[in-house]
């Protein structure tokens, strides 16, 4: 019998309801997935203690019962996509450090020959076009081997703004309840010299402004006589509890409309009086820059230097990085539908903060305290002349061949295996965002054991290295699918809290569940040839930050972790450009 594939809509959003939904992991898997991940990371002390404490939470009467009734409750209830449904806002909205620098991530784009105003308003051009083919469902459904992707996320890139709360943030977006479809305002907000302006990219009848016209707003802007002493973007980058109580305070102070243009804006353009001398400085620039000429809390923020340098600053709750290169694909292809322009000239100005003396200090006190946070990041820029055609030649997983050098640049520049995060996507799912993976296997173990053992013959070191890439492919394979412990671990968890349980399980306190989630390596990935580095802070002392690019003929990497523990980073970074040349000659010779 033969079956036919599903004609599958080509409107953006014409799929949405007919994607798989996330699988409920049963407890049991749970259990033992769980156990298996964090075993290679335990003495035998340890697993035995948490052994007991997965035993106690799965034994019969366990109140893990009743939390995972609750779930399997809440993922068949109405209008639930997923049971990570509340999960998700939780996991990030829930924060309350700072997300400047923490959360937020960045694309440093390929270079371009266009000026600084020309590309700025090139790229506003094509992030308007985007928009319109979005609420036109114009964009064709991403495709991975035949299967349609989620694209609700793209819901979430124009009008959206996260507002921070004392104790939950919440995010601001269209496509809402009280703010049905698509968002209707035509503006941006042009940042310069910390001054906020609001620039119309579209005209009252939806035409869209060209480039030229953008840029001749643009030059406007730039040429005009302006300067803010104490930028209101500074609030920004503070911890999401106090930034609430600035927020408060400074709508007491009669700044309503103000942050009502900037979080209702389409998006944000950050035009910074800046040249980077190195790809590292653009890229730290685009991580934390100038806070003043930022809104951190903006879902989009392109950033454009003097030179005409670009890239992208991403706040992460409503967006994941798949979605992100896809638009930025589109941005940099300079493809765009053909439309009939506005008339005139884009109108444009500036957006006024009034502040109190104490608002002033306040923003001050933050302007200081980010900078002082930055400047205690350290960072480094890795690029290799090794890239995902390379690895498939040597018969290996480019992923696969990427984390095993992380693996081994590691264990010998700290002489340990540490948790090791990767980000899974998972979009084929309704709603679906991406799985937490943890990348250390008793495989991975034993090939970081044989590798740093000199007695080891080179037929042992390629058989380990091969085993443990395997293994890294086939649990890869299983979070796509949603065979994955964490999340759904975590969300029982988060469920007893929701409901005011006095008593934590002992899993919880287990040493496994402490261990596999104390991250040493933080990874991911961002394969785009329009882009030359992806990055993100690190906010643990013993972590580092890996964001990497790996291309066909190029492998690009930031790394970031707390200046005081720098050493480590630059050993790890020296490792690792031995572990990449040490693996290659393993398989080459084989």
């Amino acid at each position: 019998m033969i079956v036919s594939s599903p004609e599958w809509s080509t409107r953006t959003f014409g799929n949405e309801d007919r994607l798989p939904r996330v699988p409920v992991p049963t407890l049991p898997d749970s259990g033992r997935r769980f156990l298996e991940w964090c075993a290679p990371l335990l003495t035998p002390e340890e697993l035995a203690e948490t052994e007991a404490a997965v035993a106690e939470f799965l034994a019969p009467g366990s109140p893990a019962h009743e939390l995972q009734a609750a779930l399997v409750e809440y993922d068949g209830s109405p209008g639930v996509h997923s049971w990570l449904d509340t999960f998700w806002p939780y996991r990030y909205l829930g924060r309350r450090d700072r997300i400047a620098l923490n959360a937020n991530f960045f694309f440093l784009f390929q270079d371009s020959p266009l000026g600084q105003v020309e590309r700025a308003a090139e790229l506003a051009a094509a992030a308007v076009d985007y928009k319109l083919r979005v609420d036109d469902e114009l964009l064709p459904p991403v495709l991975v081997r035949g299967a349609p992707q989620s694209m609700v996320q793209h819901k979430f890139l124009f009008s959206a703004t996260r507002i921070p709360g004392a104790v939950l943030d919440t995010v601001r977006t269209p496509y809402r309840e009280g703010w049905a479809g698509p968002s209707h305002e035509r503006h941006i907000v042009v940042f310069h010299r910390n001054t906020p302006f609001r620039l119309d990219v579209l005209a009252e009848d939806g035409r869209p402004y060209s480039p030229e016209q953008i840029a001749d707003g643009l030059r406007a802007i730039v040429k005009g006589d302006h300067a803010t002493d104490v930028a209101a973007g500074h609030f920004t980058t503070k911890a999401r509890a106090e930034w609430a109580a600035s927020r408060a305070a400074l709508i007491e102070a009669g700044n309503g409309e103000a942050l009502e243009t900037i979080e209702t804006a389409l998006f944000c353009l950050c035009l910074d009086e800046f040249t980077p001398s190195t790809a590292l400085e653009a890229c730290d620039r685009l991580l934390h820059g100038d806070s003043g000429n930022r809104w951190f809390d903006k879902a989009v923020s392109l950033v454009v230097f003097e030179d005409g340098t670009a890239g992208i600053n991403v706040e992460h709750c409503e967006l994941d990085g798949t979605t992100i290169l896809g638009f930025t694909d589109a941005l940099l292809s300079g493809a765009r539908e053909p439309r009939e322009a506005a008339d005139g000239v884009p109108g444009f100005e500036p957006i006024e903060f009034t502040l109190t003396d104490a608002l002033r200090e306040d923003a001050r006190a933050a302007a200081e305290a980010f900078k002082a946070y930055a400047d205690a990041t350290a960072t480094e820029a890795v690029s290799f002349d090794f890239g995902a055609n390379r690895a498939k030649e040597l018969g290996m997983s480019p992923d696969a061949f990427a984390q095993m050098s992380y693996q081994l640049a590691h264990r010998r520049a700290k002489g340990l295996t540490g948790a090791t995060y990767e980000s899974i996507a998972t979009r084929q799912f309704q709603h679906g965002r991406t799985e937490a993976m943890r990348v250390v296997t008793p495989e991975v173990v034993r090939f970081a054991d044989v590798l740093t053992d000199e007695n080891a013959s080179t037929d042992e070191k390629r058989k380990a290295l091969r085993a443990a890439a395997a293994k890294h492919v086939a649990r890869a394979k299983e979070c796509q699918a949603g065979d994955a412990p964490e999340q759904h671990l975590w969300e029982l968890q988060l469920i007893a809290q929701r409901r005011g349980d006095t008593e934590t399980p002992a899993l919880y306190t287990s040493p496994g569940w402490l261990k596999m989630r104390a991250d040493y390596l933080s990874t991911s990935s961002a394969p785009s040839v329009n882009i030359q580095y992806f990055g993100f802070g690190s906010t643990s002392p013993q972590c580092i930050g890996v964001a990497y690019v790996l291309l066909p003929d190029r492998w690009n990497i930031y790394l970031s972790t707390p200046k005081h523990v720098s050493a480590e980073m630059y050993r790890f970074a020296d490792e690792l450009a031995r572990a990449v040349r040490e693996l290659q000659e393993l398989l080459a010779t084989e």
